[in-house]
């Protein structure tokens, strides 16, 4: 076993173990592509929502303001101030958690498919391990996660200071004016950095989606040893599977041997065939073969027809055309005439 786990993984994941990583919630899913599908939709839906929501929210804020003086000033009337202003948070802000819902599930139900699995909600106690949280901690994947971590943070501060450092200029020029169209630029440029954040994350997304599908290729490879051993329990052992073949041969054998008492006749090539035929004329339609053998076999059943006191005919043609067929199957039309010539000799012979 030892020696079988330090063979090199070189073989291609067969659908099997490809199933069994699937069962256990192994699959190959890119967190960075959810976080980038949910912070685009949500700035589209914020382009075409935003207007709303702030007309709404400035008139919910000059409701409450209104009403604060005839709120008394007891718990009682903070709660239901507080109550109706989470109301009114709430309707204008359903739409945005839900379109974050809807998206974080497609973004995942597209990466892996239908998938519903517990397993990797049972705790593991290797997962306990401090040794092994330490080895985790500093694994392959820990770096690869701080490289992205590092790239999100340098890309996207890199784009954010840029798109500021252009419109410095702009900013410069509006102390002299109204207040709206400072609170208009300020949105304007908040808009654009958070697109161009968008963009980057998207083929942040797109690039950490390939490496995790190639990592778990990798980590689904299987060695030589591996693929027998589940060869062995898809197909089953070789040695095992011989075993029951024998088995199934020599009860068929039995059950042959057993109705060659039973024939009218058994014809020989003369020494390698025997083929015992049976027919009775108000239960079958035409004569039928109830055994066969060569060799050894045929041996046998000449054997047991003589102590049966069943004639035994050599006829090499009519042999070799039979034993063609299957045990149990009635005899060809066009070999009819040749075995009725045969039958018809033998009840002669039982006659005299």
């Amino acid at each position: 076993m030892a020696q079988d786990s330090d063979q090199e993984r070189t073989e291609q994941a067969t659908s099997k173990r490809r199933q069994d990583f699937r069962n256990r919630g192994q699959v190959a899913q890119s967190k960075e592509v959810s976080t980038a599908a949910m912070m685009t939709m949500s700035l589209l839906l914020w382009v075409f929502y935003a207007e709303h929501f702030w007309r709404n929210l400035l008139q919910m804020v000059n409701d409450d303001l209104s009403h604060l003086a005839r709120v008394p000033v007891t718990v009682l009337g903070i709660l239901m101030l507080a109550d109706k202003t989470g109301l009114l948070m709430a309707r204008l802000l359903w739409p945005i958690f839900l379109l974050a819902l809807v998206v974080g599930f497609f973004s995942s139900f597209l990466q892996v498919g239908p998938l519903f699995t517990t397993k990797p909600f049972i705790p593991e106690l290797s997962k306990f391990n401090p040794l092994k949280g330490l080895g985790r901690m500093v694994s392959k994947r820990s770096l690869v996660e701080l490289i992205k971590s590092l790239a999100k943070v340098i890309l996207v501060g890199a784009v954010a200071f840029n798109t500021l450092a252009d419109r410095l200029p702009g900013a410069i020029g509006l102390l002299n004016v109204e207040l709206s169209r400072t609170i208009f630029f300020l949105g304007n440029t908040a808009f654009l950095i958070l697109a161009k954040s968008c963009a980057i994350l998207m083929v942040l997304g797109a690039i950490d989606y390939l490496f995790t599908r190639w990592e778990m290729e990798q980590k689904m490879k299987m060695t030589k040893q591996e693929v027998k051993e589940e060869h062995k329990e898809t197909e089953g052992d070789p040695q095992i599977k011989a075993r029951v073949r024998s088995m199934q041969q020599q009860m068929a054998r039995k059950r042959m041997m057993a109705e060659v008492p039973k024939a009218d006749v058994v014809i020989t090539n003369p020494t390698h065939l025997s083929i015992a035929i049976s027919y009775v004329r108000d239960e079958m339609d035409s004569p039928q073969m109830v055994a066969k053998g060569a060799d050894h076999l045929a041996f046998r059943i000449r054997e047991i027809a003589r102590e049966n006191n069943i004639p035994v005919i050599e006829n090499k043609p009519v042999a070799r055309a039979l034993y063609r067929l299957e045990i149990g199957e009635s005899i060809p039309e066009e070999m009819f005439k040749a075995v009725a010539e045969i039958l018809a000799y033998v009840y002669s012979l039982k006659r005299s």
